[in-house]
């Protein structure tokens, strides 16, 4: 159980683990999400935002959890979306970091009414695409008039809140500081445009959306896909990944936080190769695109490394209690493993801590940014996992990588 509840620590974190974590520890006290194993797709998008609601500070929350919070089941599909509702705002979007499955009290349900007018609306951590996602499922399972309204609501927020250029920002209406940039972070834009692809493809689940708003959703989604392959990164002439967050009019890589530098992003980039790999009949240029990435997926991945997860004392950070540390141990067995960051123009594995500095190993990082934040995944071996497949399906579009 302990390496269970430690997993999905990390997951949530931002690992994507295809192998085992050497010396696992408990993770810190609290309020746990047991039902994460078994929860249906529809409800995948909020495992991000819960795992901040329940361990992490954040200043900017309504309601925090209680200690042994309870949790509705996946199953109780009507009171998750009443939940649903509850959290939506009188702008049709979504604020980040709450647990959609939690069962509220009386007085954090009085608190939420009364923030409704709240434009903390946002994409990051799952937030707003998630729900409009449960939302449509929850309707054509009740037919309640209640979700599919506050569906279309949602999706109307979604499709205000894209850049003319395709993109979409991490937060709508407030585009101050980072918040602006075209994000891939946290699965922003990718989650945003999976929804798109599911109405664009006639997904069942969202057969009430009507002609007017489909055609928009229909552009909305080739700005967005333009949007994506116009990111990706050039070096030398040739293609390689994505940034985190590109910037909204030139689309350059761009900075977040002070400890997330420009750079390419192996996580997010993964993430986008995977959807843009179930893109059904690519064209050459989605071919060369996506070719591109897997082929430095390949160049940058490191061998011979694992992450090590040790007992450390307990000390509590601003936004997080740690009860263990990360280091780096050579195993020539370990699976290989990719660095968060890549430096731009270097392709060096790239660390930060919170001055801005770049670092260039998991040890130069402070400890409240190595147990609080994920430097290493395994996310680009899914990739190359499903390109074997992909590749003998695409290839023969007579795209030639020089």
């Amino acid at each position: 159980m302990r390496q269970l509840k430690l997993l999905w620590h990390l997951v949530c974190a931002g690992f994507v683990l295809t192998a085992p974590v050497v010396g696992a520890c408990s993770p810190s006290p609290g309020p746990q999400l047991s039902s994460i194993e078994t929860d249906a797709p529809w409800t995948a998008g909020f495992r991000s935002s819960a795992h901040h609601w329940l361990d992490l500070t954040d200043d900017e929350r309504v309601i925090s959890p209680l200690p042994d919070q309870p949790h509705y089941p996946p199953s109780d599909v009507v009171s998750i979306a009443d939940n649903i509702l509850l959290y939506q705002n009188e702008n049709g979007g979504w604020p980040k970091n709450y647990d959609m499955w939690a069962i509220l009290t009386d007085d954090q349900v009085a608190r939420l009414r009364d923030a409704k007018e709240s434009t903390t609306t946002t994409f990051d951590n799952g937030a707003t695409h998630s729900q409009v996602h449960f939302l449509a499922h929850a309707y054509q399972e009740t037919g309640e008039q209640r979700y599919r309204d506050a569906c279309v609501r949602g999706l109307d927020f979604i499709l205000s809140a894209q850049y003319e250029n395709g993109g979409w920002p991490q937060s709508f209406p407030n585009r101050s500081g980072y918040r602006r940039h075209i994000t891939f972070n946290d699965g922003a834009m990718i989650g945003v445009m999976s929804v798109l692809k599911r109405i664009v493809e006639g997904d069942p689940d969202f057969e009430f959306v009507d002609e007017i708003q489909q055609e928009r959703v229909r552009q909305a989604y080739t700005k967005g896909l333009a949007c994506i392959l116009r990111c990706q990164i050039v070096e030398a002439a040739r293609l390689k990944a994505w940034c985190q967050q590109h910037d909204e009019v030139d689309f350059r890589p761009r900075g977040a936080r002070t400890f997330e530098l420009p750079s390419i992003a192996s996580e997010e980039s993964a993430q986008i190769i995977l959807f843009l790999m179930g893109i059904d009949a690519p064209d050459s240029t989605l071919v060369r695109a996506i070719s591109a990435a897997v082929h430095w997926f390949q160049e940058v991945a490191l061998s011979g490394l694992r992450v090590k997860v040790v007992q450390a004392p307990v000390t509590d950070y601003r936004y997080h209690r740690s009860r263990e540390d990360m280091v780096v141990v050579h195993d020539p067995d370990a699976p290989p493993i990719w660095a968060r960051y890549y430096e731009l123009d270097t392709g060096k594995p790239l660390f930060c801590n919170r001055d801005g500095k770049a670092v260039y190993s998991l040890e130069e990082v402070e400890r409240e940014r190595r147990t609080g934040y994920a430097w290493y995944s395994y996310a680009p071996q899914e990739v190359l996992q499903r390109y074997t497949t992909w590749a003998r399906d695409w290839m023969p579009v007579r795209i030639h990588l020089e």
